[in-house]
């Protein structure tokens, strides 16, 4: 049985089976959007593929019903469209249109455990700066991934990731908001900042399962919510972008367990003997 300390919830390898199992449905929705986002299509009908892949694999939407105190969420992703940062509802009224990005945030549910993973992508043609921030948000993800691999403490993924950014460009780092511990529930401590200095926080440690999430923008970081409560978006209408993958830290490197190659392809010889067979 899992055990916890400090409100972290560690699993054993046989529940980081279980929790892959749930990734790879993550996964299979990912690449379903991939091949269904275009002009034309609405953020409505992306929810409704994604639900139907997610039940067809055996899942249960993570999000569908997912209540922080506004009334249950309604659908089974999250699509954030150009300024929307995270958490928007998706509808058949909001049609995507040639040169927009979208980020598509997904959970599914198996056996009673989470996966949990974004990915921001372009609408037809998009611009060679949002094509730079989708690339700078998603390496900055795999350098957090990567210092959880090798560092000591949550804070060196945090700096990483912050590091990654500033090196990438001029982008604001969301601030507010994070990534998380995930395992019988979406959302677990601890919370992680996309910001901040080494060698601080709660000591990383094998059996942590961490959804590693950075969100940037190419304008001010600053966000509002909107009517809806769920919503949030950059207060100066700048363009977003927000990726994520759930990771299992293993005795002998990191798991990617919402990456189809188990995160072996970027990480190498860090990645977990998991991620090799």
């Amino acid at each position: 049985m899992f055990g916890t300390k400090n409100n972290i919830q560690y699993k054993t390898p046989e529940q980081f089976d279980k929790m892959r199992a749930a990734g790879l449905v993550v996964a299979a929705v990912h690449d379903a959007i991939r091949g269904a986002v275009a002009p034309g299509v609405s953020t409505g009908e992306l929810d409704e593929l994604s639900e139907t892949v997610i039940r067809d694999n055996g899942g249960i939407p993570s999000f569908k019903g997912y209540d922080i105190g506004l009334g249950p969420y309604p659908a089974s992703i999250c699509s954030s469209v150009n300024e929307q940062v995270v958490h928007a509802i998706p509808s058949r009224k909001q049609v995507l249109r040639e040169g927009d990005i979208v980020s598509v945030d997904v959970g599914a549910i198996v056996d009673g455990w989470h996966g949990d993973a974004a990915i921001t992508v372009g609408v037809g043609e998009i611009s060679s700066d949002l094509t730079a921030l989708i690339a700078a948000c998603e390496e900055s993800m795999w350098a957090g991934i990567r210092a959880a691999a090798t560092g000591k403490r949550l804070g060196d993924v945090s700096h990483a990731i912050e590091t990654s950014v500033e090196a990438s460009g001029d982008y604001g780092i969301v601030e507010g908001f994070g990534g998380h511990g995930i395992g019988t529930e979406m959302h677990q401590d601890p919370h992680i900042l996309n910001y901040g200095a080494p060698g601080r926080g709660v000591k990383l440690r094998t059996g942590m399962a961490l959804a590693i999430e950075p969100m940037i923008t190419l304008g001010n970081p600053e966000t509002v919510d909107d009517s809806d409560g769920w919503t949030v978006r950059t207060a100066d209408r700048s363009m977003a972008a927000h990726v994520e993958h759930s990771i299992a830290l293993c005795g002998d490197g990191v798991w990617v367990l919402t990456a189809p190659d188990g995160g072996l392809a970027r990480l190498g010889e860090l990645a977990s003997a998991k991620a090799r067979g």
